[in-house]
């Protein structure tokens, strides 16, 4: 009975909101469909759905559209939402839903729309600069570009006003309207405040994280974890000065030795070696006998 009354009654206006976090809904259902159904190829050979990737979304997309909008007159964000399409064209302010041929042309703007712009760039690219099909490429362009300035000018009508969202909405007459009259949405914005305040740290982050001396702040942490002022004598190694690099300064990166008590770090030491053989060392002037890693013993207190 309930469901029948508010048949009767004109359909209760949709929020901006509702009708955005709708399209948002959708667009993360089709992303998750199509993360599982590639995970079902993963063991395969790599590259096999990438020659047919526009055709396998568009069959998967056109699966949602059969049980969604052909038959519940509604996409499943829209669902979630207490929200179904309305037949704006009919006469009378009860609820009408979406005849055939406006469900079968809406599969055709939203899902073919995507399918033919993905493969016409594939057919553009095989063909020769000569070709007639390539110089028709001037005219689709033109064509998809005055479509995205008329969906821009759709979009900013649709936030004066709050009717139709989307272009191929507004071309086929279908409307966004509440199920029930008592169904309509409390925005809540709690949820809406935690996003803001986490996105405004993170964006806070990005901008602290560069200005922070990340190499000495772990020449700090490693000095109080690790001291490498006891170093004994291995293999003819030895180094007491093991906190600088002889030639750049800085704590030493890969720490290597060439038969003196100094330390360089490795590309330090071997682009110098590299551009002059009789390279020697800047703090003592001994000459390089052989580049090799520092080997460091750690004395145990007892």
């Amino acid at each position: 009975m309930d469901s029948k009354e508010d048949d009767l009654k004109p359909p209760a206006t949709v929020l901006r909101i509702s009708q955005l976090d709708a399209f948002e809904l959708d667009r993360a259902l089709e992303q998750l469909v199509w993360s599982q159904f590639t995970q079902c190829f993963q063991y395969f050979k790599p590259g096999l759905l990438t020659n047919f990737e526009p055709e396998l979304k568009t069959f998967l997309q056109l699966l949602l559209w059969r049980f969604t909008v052909y038959s519940q007159n509604a996409t499943v964000g829209q669902t979630l939402l207490n929200i179904r399409y309305k037949n704006d064209l009919s006469q009378g302010q009860k609820y009408k839903p979406m005849i055939r041929r406006q469900k079968l042309q809406y599969a055709f703007c939203t899902i073919g729309g995507k399918w033919l712009q993905e493969r016409l760039l594939d057919l553009f690219s095989n063909c020769s600069p000569e070709s007639i099909i390539y110089k028709f490429k001037y005219f689709i362009n033109f064509v998809v570009g005055f479509l995205k300035i008329a969906g821009l000018v759709n979009f900013f009508i649709f936030l004066q006003k709050g009717n139709y969202a989307t272009l191929p909405e507004r071309l086929l007459g279908i409307r966004a309207v509440f199920c029930r009259s008592h169904g309509v949405r409390q925005v809540g914005f709690e949820y809406m405040n935690r996003e803001l305040l986490w996105h405004g740290f993170a964006e806070f982050l990005m901008f602290l994280l560069p200005l922070i001396n990340t190499r000495k702040l772990k020449v700090v942490v490693s000095s109080w974890f690790l001291p490498v002022g006891h170093f004994q004598e291995n293999d003819g190694t030895l180094s007491i000065h093991c906190k600088k690099c002889a030639i750049c300064g800085d704590w030493p990166t890969l720490p290597h030795v060439i038969g003196c008590k100094h330390v360089f770090c490795y590309y330090c030491i071997q682009s110098n070696y590299l551009s002059d053989v009789y390279f020697t060392c800047p703090k003592c002037s001994v000459e390089i006998q052989n580049i090799m890693p520092l080997i460091s013993h750690v004395h145990k207190s007892i």
